[in-house]
């Protein structure tokens, strides 16, 4: 695996730290994340907390932003609420932040460490959705 560290997007964790900070209340919304669409609009969301699995902030962050008009996300993060930080997308976020922005750097580590790598490399010798779809005749 090569990482490849790209600039910090200062931004994007303050944005979604202050989703974190105003928007999460109580059990249902503990996580929140901001991302910058390649034209640079901004777009945040609040996971949904359920027993049965909801979906976290970044999955909810894909629809927001396509309900918004931004198909093509450049740079994400996620921020813990109660002033938990920057936290890394989970096994299944890594997955469908892969398959529908191959391209997306993530936002990952916590204080002095924080840095952006590629998806591909937090989900390196992935299974890629769209490598294993028969083409529409």
């Amino acid at each position: 695996m090569t990482t490849q560290i790209h600039p910090v997007d200062h931004d994007l964790i303050r944005a979604a730290a202050h989703v974190a900070r105003t928007r999460c209340r109580g059990d249902n919304h503990t996580m929140a994340a901001a991302a910058r669409a390649r034209d640079g609009q901004i777009v945040t969301a609040v996971n949904a907390y359920h027993f049965t699995g909801g979906p976290c902030a970044e999955l909810v962050l894909i629809g927001a932003a396509a309900a918004q008009g931004a198909y093509e996300l450049d740079t994400i993060v996620a921020v813990g609420d109660r002033d938990r930080g920057v936290v890394p997308p989970c096994g299944r976020c890594r997955q469908v932040l892969l398959d529908y922005f191959p391209a997306l750097k993530v936002i990952v580590g916590g204080d002095d460490r924080v840095r952006t790598v590629l998806i591909t490399d937090l989900l390196p010798e992935s299974y890629v959705w769209a490598d294993h779809q028969l083409d529409a005749e």
